[in-house]
């Protein structure tokens, strides 16, 4: 490695015949005293040991010779300095090799080791050695380790002990000796070659930036021992961790060759560390858009804050994934809900705001909202403390005025709330092993396509995926599992809820959820809910179920499709409008329901499939498509598919448009629902008013208000048993409950007739 950075550089002194003008009897420093005509220094031409010497008589208590040249000291290289010396006459004393570390700017760096290991001349004539090594690095037989600082030293050597001795010294040599610690065929390279230190307090960041950039693309050695980096240290070559690193919260070790969370843990040691310092880089570092967790198990015990993770940045636009790894939750007090009881005041004129919030400190962001009038899956978006106001994540129904509200802050593994804004983030290949200890999820403030793809969220105790704002918008989840920690229990004694949305333009795709209380709550428009399969059965007979897909808003423009709806059903309210009442807005429509299966077992037989439960008064629906699905009972019948909950308001049926009920499957199901209806009906004694009930095959309820079709099969008859040949005319909304037809001729007679009736206006 280093022979190759030191080939061409004249490293050996000048002998000393060639003059004692270069050779100091100081530090070597330029400007020092030299031995060149001194009196206690001479040049012997020829020895019977040295073909030419330096001879000295000590007269000083350090008796120093430094070479004024500057020898080049480069970070990873070791340099052995050898002195042949032997004693003349007078006092023996002892020799050691020394230096003098000098800087970039020519100045002495202080508190270095500066002098090898003394040895002391035993005998007159005979030829003593002394060496010692100068390297960069704190390594076993290296006797100036001086780190990444000096740029160079003045080499020699130091009489020492008593005076009055006369010793000849033999040419200084110089070597580099680096291949003793670093074979040349090795390809890697150490830190401490290049002064890392590697006791927990001596910053070494700059040996490892040094020895990354003496790596040249070969892998870095961070060897045994705990590693303080008190500044960002950004690797361009592989490393490979025996030691550990620590860092303040706010710097980066950047692993740009191996970018994968079983490197960070290798190199902090602790794999939710190594985690949280992985996100960090990611978000703050271009050339890798994912995190690889590398299958690696991260032991979670507190919820992790991924925006303070990063500390640097509270919005970000660019892709970034993590993938390929799984978070197992550990029992702590760390994943206890946080309650707060609080008064506050509410108006329908500003939706999204509750004012005179008491105790409002106490409330964190991200908190459920439970109160009277409070809709399913409000959650606090934004929290003022100066004004006393919270910003909610959707409006209130009914809650006028001033009451005391329940603020519950779920705990998640990953929570995304400190981000103002989040976009195009993935999690892929994950699984978070919540352990009924902890919630899974909690989504950004706000953003743009957040994507779940082929995770696990197992066991969740409260929530599975949480948006507390817009951070779901576009979101995507796909091929996922949630699993839920309730499955003991009863249908109606369940809790935690798989999803919940607020925002537009959703795609839920070939997902599986287990009995949960709600497997989706859905607000916002522009949704696909494609290829599922959700279930909430329970062992109970002619039990309760809930509902597993729970629509907040009236118009969806939203589909259905192909899902598996098991024991569970779908539910359509507009639970977060501030002034729920129809006015001028769209009422329930624009909603596609098609090629699902429905199936439910051990149900009551007033179990519905698909529930409409508005919460103001004069609703109608205006665009609804239910066909091709398969309704199936096991283990008894239900009465019918459809159902009003009339528990706030009820539908203008009056009002109904451009509903399609047809195609469907229905078994074991005592009524069908079908819109448009084809009601056959034999009138066999002869009536001049012929009435058609045709109330029990439309859905919700509805008034028979159009007949579109009638046709006769056979004759039609008088009293006498003549043909009539005269039409009746159409009445509809006949009845009490105005969903019957009546048929009007001009005299009595009986026949078959077939009457197509809608219990809607298609325009």
């Amino acid at each position: 490695m280093n022979k190759a950075i030191t080939e061409g550089l004249v490293l050996m002194p000048p002998a000393f015949a060639s003059g004692l003008n270069v050779w100091s009897r100081e530090d070597g420093a330029s400007g020092s005293l030299t031995y060149e005509g001194a009196a206690d220094a001479a040049l012997v031409p020829a020895d019977q040991d040295f073909t030419g010497c330096l001879e000295l008589q000590k007269t000083e208590t350090v008796q120093k010779l430094r070479y004024m040249g500057q020898t080049p000291i480069l970070a990873g290289c070791y340099l052995r300095v050898t002195a042949r010396v032997k004693a003349m006459s007078g006092n023996l004393p002892e020799v050691r090799i020394a230096a003098w570390a000098g800087d970039g700017n020519e100045a002495h760096v202080a508190n270095l080791v500066e002098v090898g290991p003394s040895v002391a001349l035993s005998a007159y004539g005979r030829v003593e050695t002394v060496s010692a090594i100068i390297g960069t690095g704190t390594r076993t037989g290296v006797d100036m380790p001086w780190g990444t600082v000096p740029v160079y030293a003045h080499v020699g050597l130091d009489l020492t002990g008593p005076d009055g001795g006369v010793v000849r010294i033999d040419d200084l040599v110089i070597e580099d000796v680096t291949d003793v610690f670093l074979r040349e065929m090795m390809d890697w390279v150490d830190v401490r070659d290049f002064g890392a230190l590697g006791d927990g307090v001596t910053d070494d960041s700059a040996a490892f930036e040094a020895a990354d950039a003496a790596a040249a693309g070969r892998e870095v050695l961070v060897s045994e021992g705990t590693f303080w980096l008190a500044g960002h240290v950004t690797f361009e070559s592989p490393v490979r961790f025996q030691g550990t690193v620590v860092m303040p919260a706010d710097k980066r070790l950047t692993l740009t060759k191996n970018f994968d969370l079983p490197s960070y843990i290798d190199a902090f040691g602790n794999e939710l560390e190594a985690f949280k310092r992985a996100v960090a880089v990611l978000f703050n570092y271009s050339d890798h858009d994912s995190l690889d967790m590398g299958g690696r198990r991260v032991d979670v015990d507190a919820p992790i804050d991924v925006q303070a993770a990063i500390a640097n940045k509270n919005t970000y636009s660019i892709r970034r994934v993590i993938r390929n790894g799984q978070f197992n939750v550990l029992p702590s007090a760390a994943w206890d809900d946080v309650q707060v009881t609080s008064q506050a005041s509410y108006s329908p004129n500003s939706p999204l705001q509750m004012t005179a919030v008491a105790n409002i400190a106490n409330i964190p962001v991200g908190s459920l909202v439970q109160g009277l009038g409070v809709g399913r899956e409000v959650y606090v978006r934004d929290v003022n403390v100066g004004a006393g106001t919270l910003t909610l994540s959707q409006p209130l129904f009914d809650a006028e005025g001033t009451q005391v509200y329940t603020f519950t802050r779920f705990k998640y593994v990953l929570d995304f709330s400190g981000f103002a804004l989040l976009d195009k983030f993935v999690l892929s290949d994950i699984e978070f092993q919540c352990d009924g200890q902890a919630s899974a999820i909690m989504l950004p403030t706000d953003g743009l396509i957040f994507h779940l793809r082929d995770c696990f969220i197992t066991r969740p105790k409260d929530r599975g995926i949480t948006s507390i704002g817009e951070g779901c918008a576009g979101m995507l989840i796909d091929r996922c599992q949630f699993l839920s920690n309730e499955q003991a229990l009863r249908s109606q004694d369940r809790t935690s809820i798989a999803i919940n949305i607020n925002a537009n333009d959703t795609k839920i795709r070939d997902n599986r959820a287990v009995r949960f209380a709600h497997f989706l709550v859905l607000h916002g428009t522009g949704h696909m809910v494609v290829h599922n399969h959700w279930f909430q059965g329970d062992t109970e007979i002619e039990g309760t179920r809930q509902a597993g897909l729970v629509l907040t808003q009236t118009n969806v423009k939203s589909t259905i499709t192909a899902n598996y709806i098991d024991n569970s059903f779908i539910e359509w309210t507009n639970e977060h409008d501030a002034t729920p009442d129809f006015t001028a807005e769209y009422s329930f429509g624009g909603l596609t329901v098609s090629g699902n299966i429905f199936t439910v077992s051990d149900v009551a037989p007033w179990f519905r499939w698909f529930v409409i439960k508005p919460h103001g008064q004069d609703h109608f629906i205006h665009g609804l498509n239910i066909s091709g699905n398969v309704f199936k009972t096991i283990n008894g019948n239900i009465e019918r598919m459809d159902h009003i909950d009339t528990s706030y308001a009820t539908l203008a049926m009056n009002r109904a448009r451009n509903v399609t009920v047809e195609a469907n499957a229905y078994n074991g199901i005592d009524q069908i629902t079908v819109n448009p209806v084809m009601l056959q009906a034999d009138i066999n004694s002869p009536a001049a008013t012929w009435t058609l009930d045709v109330g029990p095959y439309l859905p919700f309820g509805g008034w028979a208000r159009n007949v579109v079709a009638t046709s006769f099969e056979g004759p039609i008859l008088d009293a006498g048993g003549g043909r009539v040949s005269a039409m009746p005319f159409a009445e509809v909304e006949q009845g009490i409950d105005k969903n019957q037809v009546t048929l009007t001729w001009p005299q009595p007679c009986s026949g078959r007739v077939n009457v197509t009736a809608r219990m809607d206006n298609p325009l």
